[in-house]
């Protein structure tokens, strides 16, 4: 790909709902090109665009996979990202770096949530949309319904520029409103022209429709068009290339991806009406203090974006990266602008799913990868180091889920840091830490199977076993009254015995006031070299827990009284006299189990709010208020952290996908009175056990 031909590279993204046929797109569109001289199906595992492991033995998407193929004299230079929400992340990773969203909607199925997801962040990021309509040929597929949804949702800039011709199995090929051509079905024949449609296709209604919607998204057009009451074959196209570009009209596209139906015209249709990068604004950088515009010229300086980094057997850590602009070569040196430090490329590569060839160099437009840089990060901006630009950072959701894991073996235990920041550092919306409280390591992402790929990928990829449980609630122990105890530890077992004699008050302190302990000894009773013993026992006691195995908290304990002897007292009696003081303070001070409390936010349609709310009011939860944001409602609530670990799954299943949600802790407040025995009951059975 040479950096001159800038202005024939098509950069797109195929995204779209789980399911709804974007791998087989992708498929079909490297077979037509000539990558593959045979297409693989999803359903065999034998895909260009799936081929980690977890992806073929699982027939999903999981990781966004990068192709660059030629057809024509064009460079499409494309992303089949996955459609399942646990991924949602690397569908975001791509289209911070695309020039075009390709939708890919089932015409079975219709819009699914996915869809309406990468819609919502194609607007975001400034990305002109494009609609697929896979699988036309499926006897249920009903494609007018599907067009008028799709007008309700996104307006009627939503218009057709092709027309399948037969509906379900009848299918034929695609009807193109702008040439006038037939595209039949190619099946194994990757290249086809067009040809003059079948008797009997009338097309022309449909192409009224596309010219008025061409007109009104141009008010010199429209004016031709009020005028003449048609718009030249000329104007038609310059004018739905720039209505695209602007966002203000959306073609839809018909066929059926693994019949390689409708494949060429899609092909045929991204060279002519889509934009080149050239043809885009131009990206917004920071180069020191100043914003400065990134053009997609090759003759600027360098500046690309690493949007995946991917650990792959027998080559090791692979950059995925889209170049912005100017020429980007092997075996040259580059400076990664965002954590300020030169990096060598070895041999840049081009893909085509898992298949890989050599690129001496790479324009504006391109994807690329490069191997074994030496400290580059998923999202990091490669530039020129005359020009150290810095692309701004993208934004990812925080996770919803956590999963706490459990090394099988101590060679596992060695292992699993290293192997889970590699994952991390895959994946950005995986998030790992440990809870110092529980020693417990705690991995969290954005759903269920999200995770259970990280816990396989532990294992195939990094030979680390692990166990998984759920991450554990950080309960907390305090009292509600005032009580005083003594704590006294006296051994007598043959020469020099152990002495230690306190007497301690306990009392409630408000809430979030955590632990004091007050020295008010007088006259000696105690002498003072004592008293850091005292409260070192009384607060490793609490550290510990003493209810239910809990830190106590909100408590103050005074030491007032006690007694001594000259010969057997020590520190360590005076700790233990303390401990046992503590222990009895706070079991007969009417001990209680606060527990977290967290703010939840979840965003479902208007149908969806009654079942949302009446399961929080299940989960011991209050609603704080519900409020409307665009076409979704959010119910705001305050939700015990126990009853919410698997929340994201349910949601799912109780929105079928359609609903969201964020989490944040809040405040502790005083469990009920079942759910303190049942923690205390646990935790004396534990000691049973241990002892």
């Amino acid at each position: 790909m040479a950096a001159k031909d800038v202005s024939r590279v098509r950069n797109f993204a195929l995204v779209g709902h789980s399911g709804a046929g974007k791998t087989s797109l992708a498929e079909a569109i490297l077979f037509d090109c000539g990558a593959l001289t045979r297409m693989g199906a999803v359903d065999q595992g034998n895909t260009a665009m799936d081929y980690t492991h977890e992806e073929t033995k699982r027939q999903i998407s999981i990781y966004n996979a990068v192709a660059s193929v030629e057809r024509g004299g064009a460079f499409f230079e494309f992303v089949d990202c996955p459609g399942y929400a646990d991924f949602i992340g690397e569908v975001r990773s791509a289209l911070s770096v695309v020039d075009v969203a390709l939708l890919v909607i089932d015409a079975d199925s219709g819009v699914g949530v996915g869809t309406e997801k990468a819609w919502e962040m194609a607007a975001e990021f400034g990305v002109p949309c494009v609609v697929f309509v896979s699988k036309v040929d499926r006897e249920n597929a009903d494609v007018e319904t599907l067009l008028s949804d799709l007008q309700e949702l996104w307006g009627r800039s939503v218009v057709p520029v092709q027309l399948p011709v037969g509906g379900g199995g009848e299918f034929k090929g695609v009807a193109d409103l702008l040439s006038g051509k037939f595209y039949p079905e190619a099946g194994d024949k990757a290249v086809l022209a067009p040809v003059d449609p079948p008797a009997g296709v009338d097309v022309s209604a449909a192409r009224e429709a596309l010219v008025e919607a061409v007109a009104e998204s141009d008010e010199k057009l429209t004016d031709k068009y009020l005028e003449e009451m048609d718009l030249s074959a000329e104007d038609l196209a310059a004018g739905l290339r720039r209505a695209i570009a602007g966002r203000r009209v959306v073609p839809v596209l018909y066929g059926a991806a693994t019949r390689n139906s409708g494949v060429h015209a899609v092909l045929d249709f991204i060279a002519a009406y889509l934009p080149s990068p050239a043809e885009r604004p131009a990206r917004k950088a920071t180069v020191g203090k100043e914003e400065v515009g990134i053009k997609a010229d090759p003759g600027e300086p360098v500046c690309a974006r690493v949007f995946k980094v991917s650990i792959e057997p027998h080559v090791g850590e692979l950059a995925f990266f889209r170049v912005f602009s100017g020429v980007m070569r092997s075996s040259s040196e580059c400076y990664n602008g965002t954590r300020e430090h030169a990096e060598r490329l070895g041999q840049l590569l081009a893909s085509q799913g898992k298949n890989r060839s050599d690129a001496d160099e790479l324009g504006p437009g391109c994807f690329g990868a490069v191997a074994k840089l030496r400290d580059t990060r998923h999202m990091d901006t490669l530039c020129d180091a005359k020009r150290k630009a810095v692309l701004p950072p993208v934004k990812y959701s925080d996770p919803v889920i956590s999963l706490g894991l459990v090394p099988e073996t101590k060679k596992d235990q060695e292992k699993i840091s290293q192997a889970l920041a590699q994952l991390c550092a895959q994946d950005p919306t995986l998030r790992l830490h440990v809870n110092p409280e529980f020693s417990q390591t705690v991995l969290s992402g954005m759903g269920e199977t999200q995770l259970d790929v990280a816990v396989a990928q532990l294992k195939d990829r990094f030979g680390v076993s692990v166990k998984t449980e759920p991450t554990k609630v950080p309960y907390r122990e305090t009292i509600r009254r005032t009580v005083q105890v003594q704590g006294k530890y006296k051994r007598q077992s043959g020469g020099r015995g152990q002495y230690g004699d306190c007497w301690l008050k306990l009392e409630p302190l408000p809430k979030g006031s955590g632990v004091e302990f007050v020295d008010k000894i007088v006259g000696g009773v105690i002498p003072g070299k004592y008293v850091p013993a005292i409260q070192k026992g009384v607060e490793e006691a609490m550290r510990k827990g003493i209810y239910a195995g809990y830190p106590v908290v909100d408590i103050r304990v005074s030491v007032y009284d006690g007694s001594y002897h000259d010969v057997d007292s020590s520190d360590m009696a005076f700790a233990i006299a303390g401990s046992l003081g503590v222990k009895k303070g706070v079991v007969e001070a009417q001990p209680v189990i606060i527990e977290p409390y967290a703010d939840i936010e979840v965003s479902v349609p208007e149908d969806c709010v009654g079942d949302i709310t009446g399961d929080i009011n299940s989960r011991r939860g209050r609603i704080l208020g519900i409020e409307a944001r665009g076409k979704m409602q959010v119910v705001k609530a305050s939700v015990p952290l126990a009853e919410v670990g698997r929340y994201s799954t349910d949601l799912k299943s109780m929105t079928q996908g359609r609903g969201s949600h964020t989490m944040k802790f809040s405040h502790y407040e005083e469990a009920p009175a079942k759910v303190c025995e049942e923690l205390a009951t646990a935790f004396k059975a534990s000691q049973g056990e241990e002892n």
